[in-house]
């Protein structure tokens, strides 16, 4: 089967994992990514010209967004792929979709982000929205996402979760170098929101426990440097790659903080942890209940007091640390939250469509 995969790819963690997965189960892949139409290469005016791209790549409007459309008009027609996957489309206009559309061609939409959250400008999701019922299936990221999507047109709507990369996330023994860097009782890797997660990391400072903090130091910085418990983490370095999976290793305990602005009720990290064989310690919601025992899988905190308690529990308590980190990681394997499972219960859902 031949499968086109469409997004931004401004990283490894998005779109290419989702082109490698399909490659993996023996398909024909292609990508077609539009971060690129946004740079600027020539010194010439370069200060102009990068002002210029990146209010069309923010506003989504255009001359180059109007070029990246017809493009993907061109490539579609070409190449005549049977599976069109497209990752998070809000550059993507309503008409090219309808343009792109043939008898043989089945349209996959997905969103890690959550479009209808209020706390977005509504101009991001524009396109997106429009666009929706010209999907044949609209992958949604979180449940409460369904229904929105069926009201907003959808001909179709399953659940896909997030998932982890076996290659990049796995448990890894560090050397003395790497314990330097990385090694601690706690570790929290992710954004800043202006939510709880402040208040809740500054009670694990205060209870003594060793906690390393890593993420975009642009949105952390500011805001640790006020802090009294936590300005000594400043800066705040974002992990990639292998730095990422050894900043997990490194811990005995890792926390998961959810997005307020996209209305999470889980996140990409609760499968990432337990995959390293760290212990996932998250903010309590049903949802994640629902794939997790608690206590035995993974643990949960409702509150800073219980996050600390909990911690000191997990601390003095080796063992019991270990058992349910370990069976955290069978939990992920056996329940195929890897990437590979994701596409391939993908593929199953667009066979059911072409079916049809």
């Amino acid at each position: 089967m031949k499968i086109l995969v469409v997004g931004d790819w401004h990283s490894k963690l998005h779109e290419e994992v989702v082109y490698q997965s399909f490659k993996k189960l023996g398909h024909d892949v292609l990508a077609f990514p539009w971060h690129q139409y946004f740079s600027v290469t020539s010194n010439y005016l370069k200060h102009f010209y990068y002002v210029k791209n990146r209010a069309q790549y923010k506003y989504l409007c255009g001359p180059i967004i109007k070029k990246l459309n017809q493009d993907l008009i061109d490539f579609v027609e070409k190449k005549q792929p049977d599976i069109v996957f497209i990752y998070r489309g809000t550059h993507i206009l309503p008409d090219t979709l309808k343009r792109i559309k043939h008898a043989n061609l089945t349209l996959i939409g997905y969103n890690n982000d959550d479009p209808f959250s209020p706390h977005y400008p509504k101009w991001t999701w524009r396109h997106f929205i429009k666009g929706i019922p010209e999907y044949d299936l609209i992958l949604s990221y979180r449940h409460h996402n369904v229904d929105e999507f069926l009201n907003a047109g959808a001909k179709r709507v399953e659940l896909l979760r997030s998932w982890f990369v076996p290659e990049y996330n796995y448990p890894t023994t560090l050397n003395n170098e790497e314990k330097y860097k990385f090694e601690c009782e706690v570790v929290f890797v992710g954004h800043y929101e202006p939510d709880d997660r402040l208040n809740y990391l500054e009670e694990i400072e205060k209870a003594g426990f060793k906690l390393r903090i890593f993420g975009p130091g642009y949105d952390w910085d500011p805001v640790l440097a006020k802090s009294k418990q936590l300005s000594r983490h400043v800066p705040v370095k974002l992990m990639f790659g292998s730095d990422y999976n050894l900043a997990l290793n490194g811990a005995k305990i890792a926390l998961c903080f959810l997005s307020k602005l996209n209305r999470d009720t889980y996140t990409r990290r609760c499968f990432e942890i337990p995959a390293t064989n760290t212990l996932l310690l998250a903010e309590y919601t049903p949802d994640l209940a629902s794939m997790f025992k608690e206590g035995a899988e993974a643990d949960f905190f409702r509150t800073p007091n219980e996050l600390v308690e909990k911690i000191r529990n997990y601390l003095q308590n080796d063992s019991l640390r270990e058992r349910v980190a370990s069976a955290g990681y069978k939990r992920v394997i056996t329940d195929g939250h890897d990437a590979v499972s994701r596409m391939q219960q993908v593929l199953k859902w667009a066979n059911e469509i072409k079916e049809n």
